[in-house]
């Protein structure tokens, strides 16, 4: 019997199932005789062997369904070569149960820190192959990362509907849209919504800047302005501080987050009211979209080929509409961040869509 293990990692969204679907289906069609193991949230299973034997039951009517049947947990890499509160060696433990399992390979769903996980559980020798979760679109070497897409329109929704009451009541309205370092979320859920305003990490925003477009609105004639803002977009002042000095401002949390400091900034400079809408885990909830779906089904059924080839040490990615591999290592700590010169901005901007820049 070939035993193979899977896990889903880090923040959740809403394709995870739907990935593990594709996965199991396949491997049920590939193998005669095979067992799935399931670990209970994350890597947290994976170290304490907190697991179920899965049945192909499991995997039925799950397409559609949001979160993970798994559940999941944040567990930082940054801390994974740390001993737990009981003075174990975290990647020790995983190594045993997976040891102890007699496993063949192990698949993790997840997003950057999770796939680092894997890497260096690769490089410790388990088998492993990874699939790539997350709706930031952040990680280096795939053109697209399931969840992304299902996000992405409840963000555009979220941005469709204050425009109805900014028109109505001549106001500025600002979105805050998740993605602390990387801002595609922001960005294509900014376009996808009309936004006037696109403020995200990789483009320091010049809050006078900000103001002045929405001043020129005013001037024609337009009584409201929609500004689309990442969780982690950043004023040129901030982002010419040091690492220490930022942390050190960032800890007095004079504002709830980035979009009211924003807020307060524009009605001072324009003086129009400015209100902040934030989705939050809105963003992240529901089921998957039909490109997630879709997406999800081949990336999994990929991954299952490719445990049956013992294509391990590699994550399943897709470029150029083609589903293909790229190993671990070099994905592995690597973010994929939009590039300020990057076409799309400059569509944007062609649109009349401002940056702060």
């Amino acid at each position: 019997m070939v035993r193979i293990g899977m896990l889903t990692s880090g923040g959740d969204c809403q394709s995870l199932n739907a990935t593990m679907r594709g996965v199991a289906k396949a491997l049920y069609r590939l193998y005669d005789d095979i067992q799935i193991i399931g670990f209970e949230d994350g890597y947290k299973g994976l170290m304490y062997s907190d697991y179920r034997i899965m049945e192909p039951r499991d995997f039925s009517g799950i397409l559609t369904e949001g979160g993970t049947i798994l559940g999941t947990s944040r567990q930082p890499f940054k801390l994974m070569t740390e001993p737990d509160e009981n003075g174990l060696d975290k990647v020790e433990l995983m190594k045993q149960t997976y040891k102890k399992l007699k496993l063949e390979c192990l698949v993790v769903l997840g997003g950057n820190g999770s796939q680092k996980t894997a890497n260096l559980l690769s490089e410790e020798g388990l088998n492993v192959i990874g699939l790539p979760k997350t709706i930031d679109n952040d990680l280096w070497g795939t053109d697209m990362t399931f969840g992304f897409q299902s996000a992405m329109n409840i963000a555009t929704n979220a941005i469709d509907c204050i425009h109805t009451t900014a028109a109505s009541h001549g106001r500025v309205f600002i979105i805050e849209v998740m993605g602390h370092k990387v801002g595609w979320l922001t960005l294509q859920a900014g376009i996808a919504g009309g936004a006037d305003v696109i403020l995200i990490p990789e483009i320091p925003y010049d809050i006078k800047k900000v103001a002045e477009a929405v001043k020129r609105r005013n001037k024609v004639g337009k009584r409201f302005t929609i500004i689309a803002v990442a969780e982690g977009a950043i004023s040129k002042e901030d982002a010419a501080l040091s690492k220490k000095e930022l942390k050190k401002k960032q800890e007095k949390k004079t504002y709830p987050s980035v979009s009211y400091e924003i807020a307060a900034k524009l009605e001072e400079l324009t003086g129009i009211e400015t209100r902040v809408t934030i989705p939050g885990h809105m963003q992240r909830g529901g089921g998957p979209c039909a490109y997630d779906r879709v997406l999800s089904s081949r990336l999994g059924t990929r991954a299952a080929q490719m445990v049956y080839n013992g294509e391990y040490g590699n994550l399943v990615v897709i470029r150029n509409n083609e589903i293909t591999k790229i190993p671990l290592k070099e994905t592995a700590g690597k973010l994929k961040t939009v590039n300020p010169k990057d076409s799309m901005v400059e569509e944007a901007k062609l649109l009349g869509i401002t940056f702060g820049d």
